[in-house]
């Protein structure tokens, strides 16, 4: 391996020691060897920091950071720490097959407008089902997995483009980083690597959809399936993510739009549809709803800060609010899949 890597593997991590052991070793039985991966540990209480000192893997670097700081600070301590061309984040509860890293770099390595690279990731309890195959969007600033949920049968292993990829398993070239900047901390955890997508997307670099780099995942290991803390960030983190990016007459009609979704959402919890079925039957409804109400609250205080966001991104924006538009047509994702799907 070479003084800078090609690939720095940033990995985030908080308890969950189990699953870390088991994401590190599917990294070093990587085929693509020029890389080194940061560990950056978010406090955790459960010996993670000694583990990751304790292993014999001259490749792997440990960044403490003293408290839970959320998934989108610790990928920016961990990109701060590390010098790779290449940043790939990968999550604690993710197992990256063998030709997951050199899948992403040749792909990116191809076309250098391609600023990141998204996994094809499959769900770890059942490899045969599809949790991401690139992103997608509803009109309001929802992002959902394409392919979520389904029956793999080959649908999704044409190698193409995605709106964005997911940060559970990602490439994303250290030149578009530096133009564009990292993650937004504000957002904690949940939509934070929809923020980054599209603040990539509308700059001009492109994202590719790589289906044969396969990432196998827990997914939501750490804050849970249907948990009222993932449901407070999801609402709250589209809002700002809308708000930062969107044009302002698909902003007006938004709440329209989610308000139509959010109708869906609890006929399907009524009647026990879906995904909205499933929610309704693991979580409290009366939680949920005052989980959603606290998620307007946080994102009508934030709205200012994001609003300058917005203002300090706009010199660097390259996509208008039609070609927006465009991509998000072609990268639309529907009613069904985002509230009553599998």
């Amino acid at each position: 391996m070479s003084g800078v890597p090609a690939v720095s593997v940033v990995v985030v991590t908080w308890e969950r020691r189990e699953l870390l052991a088991r994401c590190l070793a599917s990294l070093a039985r990587q085929t693509f060897r020029d890389f080194d991966v940061v560990v950056v540990d978010n406090g955790s209480r459960d010996g993670t920091a000694a583990f990751v000192r304790s292993l014999d893997r001259p490749e792997i670097r440990l960044v403490e950071l003293p408290e839970n700081r959320g998934f989108s600070a610790g990928c920016n301590a961990g990109i701060a720490a590390s010098s790779g061309r290449y940043v790939a984040t990968l999550n604690n509860d993710a197992e990256a097959e063998p030709g997951w890293l050199a899948a992403l770099v040749a792909a990116l390595e191809a076309d250098p407008r391609l600023g990141m690279g998204a996994s094809k990731i499959l769900y770890h309890a059942d490899r045969r089902y599809i949790d991401k195959a690139g992103h997608h969007l509803w009109w309001d600033g929802l992002n959902h997995g394409r392919g979520c949920g389904e029956l793999d049968r080959g649908q999704y292993d044409r190698p193409g483009e995605s709106f964005f990829p997911d940060g559970a398993a990602a490439l994303y070239r250290r030149a578009m980083l530096d133009e564009i900047g990292g993650f937004d901390a504000r957002f904690f955890a949940y939509g934070d690597d929809c923020d980054l997508g599209l603040r990539g997307r509308l700059a001009g670099w492109g994202c590719a959809y790589v289906p044969a780099a396969v990432v196998a995942h827990v997914h939501s290991a750490t804050a849970g399936e249907y948990s009222a803390f993932k449901a407070r960030l999801i609402e709250r983190n589209r809002v700002w993510v809308m708000v930062k990016y969107f044009p302002l007459t698909l902003i007006l009609f938004s709440p329209l739009l989610t308000a139509l979704r959010l109708t869906v959402h609890a006929l399907g919890s009524l009647f026990g549809i879906g995904l909205s079925g499933r929610f309704a039957r693991s979580a409290s409804r009366l939680g949920l709803a005052l989980a959603i109400l606290s998620s307007y609250r946080e994102a009508v205080t934030g709205l200012p800060s994001m609003w300058r966001a917005r203002r300090a991104f706009a010199p660097r924006r390259r996509v208008g609010s039609l070609g927006f538009l465009r991509l998000l047509w072609r990268h639309r994702a529907s009613l069904w899949s985002v509230t009553l799907g599998p």
